[in-house]
């Protein structure tokens, strides 16, 4: 892993869990972490209640789009996080990776969606405490 390590997060339409962890990342660690996101059917735009839920915790998502899982991507992060949804990725040696079980925000309002921000948060910061060294 590089000083800088590169995390991507992918569910299958990149419009709600993933997109709230990549928030979350980037909102948490700055510049220290290249954060990206993606899945294998993006949808159009970002789920409007993951947007809402994000908001209400300082963190912006409204100029993130979906995009589509590309093997280059993959093969250049150093951890790999699904979101439980059943997304595969390419399996290269070397890298690190974890599937988050989550309950999936689509088609619910911001009310449902608030407690898996909530767990997207505090996975996230394990996730950087893992990835920043000791001391």
């Amino acid at each position: 892993m590089t000083d800088k390590p590169s995390v991507l997060f992918v569910c299958v339409h990149n419009a709600g869990r993933s997109q709230m962890a990549a928030g979350w990342l980037r909102h948490l660690a700055g510049d220290t972490v290249e954060v990206r996101s993606a899945g294998s059917a993006p949808a159009d735009t970002v789920n409007p209640a993951a947007v809402q839920a994000m908001r209400e915790v300082g963190v912006d998502l409204t100029d993130q789009t979906p995009k589509l899982l590309e093997y280059a991507t993959a093969e250049s992060s150093d951890v790999i996080v699904t979101m439980g949804c059943g997304d595969t990725c390419p399996v290269f040696p070397g890298k690190r990776y974890e599937d988050w079980k989550l309950d999936d925000p689509a088609g619910q309002g911001v009310e449902a969606v608030r407690p898996i921000r909530d767990e997207i948060r505090a996975r996230v910061e394990q996730l950087l405490a893992d990835l920043r060294p000791a001391g």
